[in-house]
């Protein structure tokens, strides 16, 4: 099983591509969400750690919001609680698919939790920032505010590329991603 990971800035189409390769798809926001809604355990760890500041199970994002923005380093303290329980699905996300050629990781802080290992296809999918922010206006529910604390959590997209194997051009037409997909397997061995 080979690890492909797509890494970009907030907005680029990480997900999007994920799909397009058509293999299994580790989507760490997906997992997270999920965790949000189905977790106890974590809905726990997060009360005990923020008292006052959650109420009821499940966990509200509005409620995670207001945390976030009452202090940056909040992100942080909440990432060390979500960040393992993701790593262990994760981890069962390779056991389950060990058979498969490949596997797809859709993993916003690949690189910044450094879960990179040197055998990784890391693909740097590349897009228009005016683009991006079409998109993002697009998205229901969007806030700018969070996205803006997200990207100072992360590391310069710059160095996201500079540490990619191979770069895709995302130009939010369906067919041209498909094309890019198919060159991408091309020169990886598909």
């Amino acid at each position: 099983m080979r690890r492909i990971a797509l890494v970009g800035d907030i907005g680029s189409g990480k997900t999007f591509f994920s799909k397009l390769f058509r293999y299994p798809v580790f989507n760490a926001d997906l997992v997270v969400s999920n965790l949000y809604k189905k977790d106890k355990f974590l809905f726990s760890k997060i009360k005990k750690r923020f008292p006052g500041k959650v109420s009821n199970f499940p966990l509200k994002k509005e409620e995670l919001l207001k945390i976030i923005f009452q202090k940056q380093k909040n992100l942080n303290s909440l990432g060390k609680i979500i960040h393992p329980m993701v790593r262990k699905r994760m981890k069962n996300f390779f056991k389950t698919n060990r058979k498969k050629k490949f596997v797809i990781l859709d993993v916003p802080l690949f690189l910044e939790n450094r879960l990179n290992t040197k055998k990784d296809i890391i693909i740097f999918v590349e897009a228009d920032k005016k683009k991006i922010k079409q998109k993002l206006n697009k998205r229901k529910n969007i806030n700018l505010k969070l996205i803006n604390i997200l990207r100072r959590n992360q590391i310069p997209v710059r160095l996201k590329k500079k540490k990619s194997t191979y770069i895709i051009k995302n130009n939010f037409v369906r067919n041209t991603a498909k094309k890019n997909v198919k060159l991408i397997m091309k020169k990886i061995g598909k």
